[in-house]
């Protein structure tokens, strides 16, 4: 059975910097696409960064240039380093993989900005 788990959230004033981790189990993960969402108060949960088994990398637009995903496959974990926080990136963090199907989600971990 894979399992996420994500840790690294918190409390961080607005400029400030974060990294999250989704340590991922059960789960061979070098093939695995790996992503992080985000869900905001009343919004949809959103896509922030991808990586694929090779290395490549997506981003939402709204982060570009701000976060950066990588994985560790000796580790069996991915990470998204965050830095110049704004309030707008507040919200439940959740670590998914993706592909190959099924997509297995972790249970989020909470990032809050503060202005």
């Amino acid at each position: 059975q894979v399992q996420l788990v994500e840790s690294g959230g918190g409390l961080v004033q607005a400029g400030g910097s974060l990294r999250l981790s989704c340590a991922v189990s059960g789960s061979i993960f070098r093939p695995d696409v790996m992503a992080w969402y985000r869900q905001a108060p009343g919004k949809q949960r959103e896509l922030v960064a991808l990586i694929a088994s090779d290395f490549s990398t997506h981003y939402a637009d709204s982060v570009k240039g701000r976060f950066t995903i990588s994985r560790d496959n000796a580790r069996n974990t991915v990470y998204l380093q965050m830095n110049s926080l704004k309030s707008e990136d507040t919200g439940i963090y959740y670590c998914s993989k993706s592909l190959p199907p099924p997509a297995v989600w972790g249970q989020g971990t909470q990032v809050t900005v503060s202005s």
